[in-house]
Order: C-alpha cells, then structure tokens, then sequence
C-alpha cells in the first residue's frame, strides 16, 4: 500500500475513533432545562419522575436525587437516613449529627465541628454538600 494509502486509512481511523467518543461521551447540555433549585420530584406510581417546576411546588425531593443534581442538604433538618447518603456519613455518625443538633441547633460550622468524629476531612465534606439553612427561630 501507498502512503497516500495508509494516510487515507489514518484519517478514516481517526474519523471513527472521535465518532464513537461523541456518541459514548454524555452531552455537556444539562438534562433538564431549568436551575438545580426548580427541580422538583414527582410520583409516577413506580418510580419518581424529576421535572422543573417553579419555588414553592410542594414535592419534597429524596436526599440522594437532591445531592445528584447539585442540591445540598439543609443540616439544620435533614433525618438521620438523609445524612446517611451524604459521602463520609455512616449510621453513627448520621446519629450523632441529629443528637448533636436536637441538643443544641448548629448555628454556625464551629457547632458540627465540634462532634465527635468530624474533623477537617468530613467537615469539608459536609460544607461541600450541605448548608445549613434559616434557623427554626
């Protein structure tokens, strides 16, 4: 075979080699087309269907499906089984977290820093994935 050949076999190679990294690589556009805020879950009898709806919709979305699109969890009320699915979180420490707070309502990031078993590590991880939300005052 020729160069003009093997050149011709390359490029051909390459053409299909970035056709099948665009179809295997997800599209950069999000899935829905509102803000991770306005997405709100619904019951569709077997299984829960995300779709945008305006604030104030009244569906509560799953801690889990909330952490996926880019929610964080409100540590000022999230349940001990919602803490559970945060990464770092296990059921002790999850229960130690709700304690904590029905003892004394965190008001800043010093209050979850100081139970036992947060350190810098998971306390970074709690900020990146929780907030802590208005206060029950």
């Amino acid at each position: 075979m020729k160069r003009t050949g093997w050149l011709a076999v390359t490029a051909l190679g390459a053409l299909a080699l970035g056709a099948g990294v665009r179809v295997l690589r997800p599209s950069p556009a999000p899935a829905l087309p509102c803000p991770p805020d306005d997405v709100r879950w619904f019951d569709a009898g077997t299984a829960l269907v995300a779709r945008c709806a305006p604030p104030g919709t009244s569906t509560v979305m799953p801690a889990a499906q909330a952490l996926v699109v880019g929610q964080k969890l409100d540590l000022r009320s999230a349940t001990e089984k919602e803490l559970e699915v945060l990464p770092g979180v296990g059921p002790s420490l999850a229960r130690r977290l709700v304690e904590a707070r029905a003892a004394h309502p965190f008001e800043s990031w010093d209050d979850v820093d100081r139970i036992s078993g947060v350190g810098p590590g998971k306390l970074a991880l709690l900020k990146a994935n929780t907030r802590l939300g208005p206060s029950a005052q």
